[in-house]
């Protein structure tokens, strides 16, 4: 199962990824080394507020093996990767479904171009790279670096350098994890500033290195100032919440570590995935609607 939450945590068996800035891509692919660690959940969250994204996204990973790492796509390169929240994208989780009591492919060295490496840091058990490159490049980086890709990584790393050529890499490193004394299912909140005019939700991506009958199952969180109009090409993606963020959720968001910037009014949009692989085709954009728009509603252009 895949989850998304958009304003953005990653855990990576013992890893989470919280980013602030525009609304950006939530969502990661897995490269592995050639072990049996697999991705069991993303969850992410994507908040706009004044022209910078906050992007938070959660990563779950099982089985055996020392690394494995996940590629995101970016629309921009951050200004700022710090260690997120440690519970922001549970809140939201709880907003939604509240409880009871409540309501191996190798890349061709044939000349092909070097990614840039933009920013390294290491927070917790995760190394985190912020690379500038296209699909070739991204994806020679990751062989290079210990990792196998799945055949279909060329194709989609591909599509989204058409769309930004930047790139987070954030691999886990299982030995630290056991230093610092982190499990399986543990969490790493990683959060991420971007300035940026118009955010988009890379959802392709979730379908990275699965069988086209396979299920995508995902959750979407948008805060936004104003409404959203919401364009996609992806079938089964549908919108289940579309209204202003409750006081209660925005006080309890501002009061987890970095999420001082919350203001006082957000719209809260929830929308949830469930396709097959193969009829995830396209991503999630996300604009400022018209004038004349109905303030009301969120809208889906297909």
């Amino acid at each position: 199962m895949r989850r998304i939450a958009l304003l953005v945590s990653t855990a990576l068996t013992g890893l989470a990824l919280t980013l602030a800035a525009a609304p950006a891509g939530a969502c990661g692919g897995l490269v592995g080394e050639n072990g049996t660690i697999r991705l069991t959940r993303t969850t992410t969250l994507a908040a706009h507020h004044d022209g910078v994204e906050r992007y938070v996204t959660n990563f779950a990973f099982t089985g055996e093996g020392d690394e494995v790492g996940s590629i995101v796509p970016l629309p921009g390169v951050p200004t700022k990767v710090e260690r997120g929240g440690d519970w922001t994208l549970q809140r939201l989780e709880q907003e939604v479904a509240p409880p009871p009591a409540e309501r191996a492919l190798a890349v061709s060295d044939a000349a092909s171009p070097r990614a840039e490496v933009v920013l390294e840091t290491k927070i917790d058990a995760l190394d985190i790279t912020i690379l500038r490159g296209g699909g070739d490049a991204v994806g020679r980086w990751a062989v290079e670096h210990g990792f196998f890709l799945t055949p279909d990584a060329p194709a989609v790393l591909d599509h989204y350098s058409h769309r930004s050529k930047v790139f987070m890499a954030a691999r886990f490193d299982a030995s630290r994890a056991r230093a610092l004394g982190q499990v399986s299912g543990d969490g790493t909140p990683i959060m991420l500033t971007i300035p940026l005019d118009q955010p988009w939700v890379p959802l392709r991506i979730l379908a990275l290195g699965l069988d086209r009958s396979e299920v995508v199952d995902a959750d979407v969180f948008l805060l936004t100032d104003t409404p959203p109009l919401l364009r996609a090409d992806a079938r089964d993606l549908r919108i289940e919440r579309s209204e202003p963020a409750r006081d209660a959720l925005l006080d309890d968001l501002r009061s987890d570590t970095g999420m001082g910037w919350v203001p006082d009014a957000m719209w809260f949009t929830h929308l949830q995935v469930d396709s097959r692989a193969g009829q995830l085709r396209g991503d999630l954009t996300v604009d400022r609607a018209p004038a004349w728009w109905p303030t009301s509603a969120t809208t889906i252009v297909r």
